[in-house]
């Protein structure tokens, strides 16, 4: 049997790992636009603050260990056409430039997101950049060798932490927020502004509410950036815009949704029999809704590719979907996040209610400790937690990952509140601080004040 892979993603790659360990006699092509495959995107702003020396270091995997297991590794080639019912692919080596036609028995396609471009007069221009791939990257950085002043546009985790990695290597950053939070899709205006505090401290001027409307060249070859209220010069702009599923290819072939994701079953099927389909080019079912939802993570991807080449040949797993969790690490501070926000809880007609816990991590008799903040989202009419969200120069991260499973699980507040944590002096208080958090949401829901 022969399967193909368009796209050398994180969910291509994973795919691939599966088939050769589930289904070993399997004849695998891959199909990879670039020269080299697995750049995890946050190795941008690690490169460019330092804490990575080479951005060979944020890849994980390399085309020739699979060439080894006999995956006919097509990289530098562009797929241009799939017919589904002829089982056929057309691809052009981008070296050579001639054409090929393939047939596969199964396909699975992983070929990502694209950045959704936003339509502002002058983005064209070459002292506007972008930050998805890895040559990109390298392009980030070799243009800060010479550019002081930077303009960075978009205020989600992207660009909050191009912000750090420019400030680490010395260079002058404002930051541009079309709404009045950062990282708004994943914080509650709490802990967002929280983060823009904290920025602020660290000499990077944050602007909220300004929508960048025009990029020009000024007449001293500097780069003109306009919003609705300002005028101000930069040496170069970076810009972090959303991503839409990379589906073109299946258009009409397979079922999409309006946004143009491929829809398909927990098996990742789709609904053509013999194409599987994995990663940001699909969507993910969001546990605290019940809905599917396009929500493009590395995290997500791996997960999907993973259950594509489980499946490929025989549906053994199914998908158990996502709560979203995500983190990051901004000057020392972890900040995580799962589920949903209170504004989206809102927005999915949830009676939802937020309970905000601030307290040391542990006993203050310790040599050592520091303060953790949690803000907790959950139903009143049903009282499960719908979300919650961490920030802390402790290392929460894994706090978050503990409330995704009380969220998959359905637990409600009241369980939180008592759920079996260790304790130890080193670690925790008697009471976990997320039970601490939900004794919070308990007490304000009988009407109690909380003495932390």
């Amino acid at each position: 049997m022969k399967v193909a892979i368009i796209g050398c993603t994180h969910a291509g790659i994973a795919a691939m790992k599966q088939i050769l360990k589930y289904y070993p006699g399997t004849e695998i092509t891959v199909y990879e636009r670039h020269a080299d495959i697995s750049y995890m995107s946050c190795g941008t702003y690690l490169h460019l603050g330092g804490t990575i020396k080479d951005l060979d270091q944020a890849l994980y995997a390399n085309p020739t260990e699979f060439s080894e297991q006999g995956v006919h590794m097509r990289m530098r080639y562009d797929v241009i056409k799939v017919d589904a019912d002829k089982h056929t692919i057309m691809a052009q080596d981008l070296q050579t430039k001639e054409m090929h036609t393939d047939h596969y028995d199964k396909l699975i396609m992983a070929t990502g997101s694209i950045t959704a471009i936003p339509a502002i007069p002058g983005v064209e221009n070459p002292k506007v950049m972008l930050c998805k791939t890895c040559e990109q990257a390298q392009q980030l950085y070799e243009a800060a060798k010479t550019a002081h002043h930077i303009a960075i546009v978009g205020g989600g985790y992207s660009g909050v932490e191009l912000a750090e990695g420019y400030v680490k290597s010395g260079h002058t950053v404002t930051l541009f927020q079309r709404g009045p939070h950062l990282v708004n899709e994943y914080l509650d205006p709490q802990l967002s502004q929280r983060i823009e505090d904290l920025l602020t401290t660290k000499g990077i001027t944050v602007k909220t509410n300004a929508q960048v409307t025009a990029f020009s060249d000024t007449a001293d070859n500097r780069l003109r950036v306009d919003t609705a209220d300002t005028t101000e010069t930069f040496d170069m702009a970076v810009i972090c815009p959303g991503v839409v599923p990379q589906s073109e290819l299946l258009a009409g072939q397979v079922n999409r949704t309006e946004r143009g994701a491929i829809v398909t079953d927990r098996y990742m099927g789709t609904s053509n029999a013999d194409i599987f389909v994995a990663g940001d080019v699909t969507e993910v079912k969001f546990n605290p809704t019940k809905d599917r939802a396009y929500i493009p993570l590395v995290s997500h991807a791996i997960r999907q590719g993973a259950l594509a080449g489980i499946n490929i040949f025989d549906k053994r797993l199914g998908s158990i979907g996502t709560q979203a969790t995500t983190g990051m690490l901004i000057f020392d501070q972890t900040v995580a996040c799962t589920g949903m926000t209170l504004a989206a809880a809102k927005a999915a007609s949830f009676e939802a209610k937020t309970a905000f816990y601030e307290g040391n991590y542990r006993p203050d008799f310790m040599p050592t400790t520091t303060k953790v903040s949690i803000e907790l989202v959950y139903d009143q009419q049903t009282r499960k937690v719908l979300g919650g969200q961490l920030m802390s120069a402790h290392e929460v991260s894994q706090s978050a990952n503990t409330l995704s499973v009380v969220i998959q699980n359905g637990n409600t507040i009241d369980e939180l509140a008592f759920m079996d944590m260790l304790f130890s002096p080193n670690f925790d208080e008697p009471f976990n601080y997320l039970n601490l958090a939900a004794q919070v949401a308990v007490d304000q829901e009988h009407g109690y004040r909380r003495n932390n």
